[in-house]
């Protein structure tokens, strides 16, 4: 990569460049000139490289830019086939063949062979290389389907497994039945006034009704059905061949299959990659159907340029043991196994460990069909480089596995995962080679981040735009500078500990404009603590420029620091209350600014490292610091929205929906103590003393309920006419002091005990709707007193029993 792309490339000038190409592309596009308007395309293609090798594109403005430039290619291309139309299509059409399928005695020849009793049924659907992560989500989907397939067929079958490679998703069904099971079913005629003459006898209708299912006349018998009487038959529904009701419903079933991302090629069937071959057996006999243009057959096919590439297999029953003799594992479990046990055996000649990444190893499983770990090695001097960013070289770009030493110190050494029977020493050299040359520009990005200081990079900042509206990452860290010492504050930190905040706040984010990082954005804060370390800052600081990026998603790490954890949170303040102003909210099919995942990552931090801080003043404070004006119910929009994912956290850890809402309905604001409190009624609701307490609650608030009783109406001593009600009310004025918005549930609910007598004395002894006027109101105005005390704490009617 040339220094003018890294260093010395305008960005405002590029900027430019884009906008100019855009406008001219749909300049073109207006005037019918599809060419010339792909060309400038192609122009705002290569702007958008080189904006992005400056680090101008940050993530929020990435799928901006991809959406202008996909909407182009939809235009062009769509301008170009109208043209071809237009002209005829001077270069012709590709054309389907006649006759594409199963000719019906080909079928009825199948249906001769097939034989008595359940055999095994296998589906191999093949296709070109599959996403890794399509590959599972495919064999999910594929089981549930043919599970349905069958049970709504009524064909009776053992156990469904699924399974895959790269290359091929594969269904096993045992035992699957050789017909379907016998039903009898009730079927409807006509109306009896038309399938029987005046004299009772049958007509021609009721002749056809009963031909067509296959009863004599005799069985027919009547039933009224609303106003009108009819006829009805018990009729057997027909047990059809498995492989007739397959080869009819798997196409459907298969259609059904979702991804992410889909592909059309040669049919108007869209799927994760083309499919090239269908093998599908029942026993000995091909099920047949056809599915996007390829027909099903007994054939399937191994690993490319063996002899096993293409392999005929002779029955379902024996499909696992010859794809055994192609070399295919196709069990996932099995390649993984395969890979954890041979990786582990190759690193014991140099006393190493493998640094085996869950979602790494996940990835390579379904990178290859037939795993052949073998070891590498890279220069030594390579080591000098920080272990992260060596690590992750080998990981994003090669899907390599690390080796540490018994200290976890990072040796020359690396795993690879080759595919198939291979020449060792070639396929070795090959992969070092590669994997040096990107080492080498590893090396150029760090040392090229290392020939300056770190804060240099704090003024680059400039150059990477956060959002339009919104300025660049310089703007908004600056705004998060300003936005720390009150959030700091508010939880409770120390002047030392604010000045540590205020430093790395200064500092924070600093390594997004760095080479290194805009290389590999996954060492955002990695690289800032290695570069902060390397020039001299202290270890704290260090630590929360790392912390200010936790959690990155769900499951990671949090900031284990104060500082980490303040940097974090009023990021993600800033990032929400912007975002929302600037009209980014997401729906509920498209997120491109990933708020869902700020925000679960925002209530994960104020609940895990315990930070109690009132999230509608921390809004506010954020709203306060952006550059446009920010309305209320914009930011309630935003609380709202963090109190969603914040109810998802606590479903998530166990919690009844309806104990979470009814906290939620009184302490969203404060998202630690919601969460504590939430965890303190799951316990209460498992005992005996919260369903009293929110029956004696029900009662009061029932019957206040709709009457026109106002808040500021107080309670009269004097209008008191019984014992129960100046008992209820000396207990009420106790409980008074002692309950208050910011105590714990369990103890609301201890204290709240003393209300149970009292308040049953109450309604057992007196009438509260009396015809005098100031009794019955004072009365009320009691009973508003005591169904309020629970405001600020729980709100109890949203629970069973109230």
């Amino acid at each position: 990569m040339s220094a003018y792309y890294l260093e010395h490339a305008g960005v405002d000038h590029i900027h430019k460049h884009f906008d100019l190409f855009e406008a001219e592309s749909r300049r073109l596009l207006d005037l019918g000139l599809a060419i010339p308007a792909y060309d400038q395309l192609l122009k705002t293609s290569h702007a958008f490289n080189v904006l992005d090798a400056r680090g101008f594109v940050g993530v929020t403005e990435r799928a901006r830019y991809f959406g202008r430039m996909r909407s182009l290619a939809r235009q062009c291309a769509q301008l170009w086939l109208k043209t071809r139309e237009s002209l005829g299509h001077p270069l012709g059409v590709a054309s389907q063949p006649d006759h594409l399928g199963f000719r019906k005695e080909d079928i009825e020849e199948l249906k001769k062979k097939v034989s008595v009793g359940p055999r095994t049924f296998i589906l191999e659907i093949g296709t070109e290389e599959l996403p890794p992560s399509d590959v599972l989500n495919a064999c999910s989907q594929l089981k549930d389907l043919v599970k349905q397939l069958l049970g709504k067929q009524r064909l009776n079958y053992g156990d469904v497994r699924t399974c895959g490679t790269p290359r091929r998703l594969v269904v096993h069904v045992d035992n699957l039945c050789d017909k379907q099971v016998a039903n009898q079913v009730e079927v409807r005629g006509p109306p009896a006034s038309k399938a029987f003459d005046e004299e009772g006898n049958p007509t021609k209708a009721a002749e056809g009704f009963c031909r067509k299912n296959g009863v004599p006349l005799s069985s027919l018998y009547r039933r009224v059905e609303g106003k009108t009487e009819y006829v009805y038959v018990r009729a057997v529904e027909p047990s059809r061949l498995a492989l007739e009701v397959l080869s009819e419903e798997l196409p459907s079933a298969l259609a059904k299959i979702s991804f992410p991302k889909s592909m059309r090629w040669n049919s108007e069937v869209i799927f994760s990659r083309p499919i090239r071959w269908i093998l599908a057996l029942h026993g000995d006999v091909v099920v047949p159907f056809i599915y996007a243009g390829v027909l099903s057959g007994d054939v399937s096919h191994g690993l490319r340029n063996t002899p096993s590439a293409t392999i005929k297999v002779g029955s379902a029953e024996s499909y696992k043991d010859v794809m055994q003799s192609a070399g295919i594992a196709i069990d996932v479990e099995q390649r993984k196994k395969t890979i954890l046990e041979k990786s582990t055996s190759i690193v014991e000649s140099i006393s190493g460990s493998v640094v085996m990444q869950s979602g790494l190893l996940d990835e390579v499983v379904n990178l290859v069909e037939a795993p052949h770990p073998i070891l590498g090695k890279f220069s030594e001097s390579f080591l000098e480089l920080p272990k992260e960013l060596l690590i992750m070289v080998m990981q994003k770009h090669q899907k390599y596995f690390a080796i540490t030493n018994q200290d976890g110190k990072l040796l020359p050494y690396f795993i690879a995962v080759a595919n198939g029977a291979i020449d060792e020493t070639v396929v070795r050299k090959g992969n070092e080679a590669v994997l040096r040359a990107r080492y080498e520009d590893a090396k150029f990005f760090y040392e090229l981040d290392t020939s300056k200081r770190f804060l240099e990079f704090r003024n680059q900042l400039k150059g990477i735009l956060f959002h339009e509206k919104l300025g660049t990452m310089l703007d908004k860290m600056t705004r998060v500078q300003s936005l720390v010492t009150e959030v700091g504050l508010l939880l409770g930190l120390t002047e030392d500990m604010l000045q540590v905040v205020q430093d790395a706040a200064s500092l924070a984010m600093s390594d997004l404009s760095s080479a290194v990082v805009t290389e590999f954005t996954s060492l955002a804060g990695i690289m800032g603590r290695h570069y902060a370390l390397r020039d001299g800052y202290s270890e704290q600081i260090a630590e929360a420029l790392f912390e200010i990026t936790l959690p990155r998603f769900s499951g990671d790490i949090l900031p284990k620091t104060d500082a980490g954890a303040v940097l974090a949170i009023a990021d993600r303040l800033d990032s929400l209350v912007g975002l929302f102003a600037a009209g980014c909210q997401p729906s509920s099919a498209n997120d491109p600014f990933g708020l869902r995942r700020i925000s679960y990552g925002l209530v994960q931090l104020l609940v895990e490292t315990n930070s109690n801080l009132e999230l509608r003043h921390a809004l506010e404070l954020a709203a306060a610091v952006q550059p446009m004006k920010v309305e209320s119910q914009t930011i309630s929009d935003v609380h709202q929205f963090v109190t969603r994912r914040l109810e998802q956290l606590l479903i998530d850890q166990g919690i009844s929906p309806e104990v979470v809402r009814s906290v939620l309905a009184e302490r969203s604001n404060w998202p630690c103590l919601a969460t504590k409190s939430a965890h303190k009624m799951k316990a209460l609701s498992e005992g005996e003393l919260l369903p009293k307490i929110i029956e004696a609650y029900s009662r009061p608030t029932r019957i206040v309920r709709g009457k026109d009783v106002t808040d500021d109406l107080e309670v009269d001593e004097s209008a008191f006419e019984t014992k129960e009600e100046r008992a209820l009310w000396s207990t009420f004025t106790s409980l008074r002091s002692k309950i208050h918005p910011d105590m714990q549930v369990d103890d609301f609910v201890e204290a709240s005990a003393d209300l149970l007598q009292p308040l049953e004395d109450f309604f057992n002894h007196v009438f509260v709707m009396v015809e005098d006027e100031r009794i019955r109101k004072n009365r009320l105005a009691l009973l508003r007193k005591v169904s309020d005390l629970p405001k600020g704490i729980v709100d109890l009617s949203i629970l069973p029993g109230f």
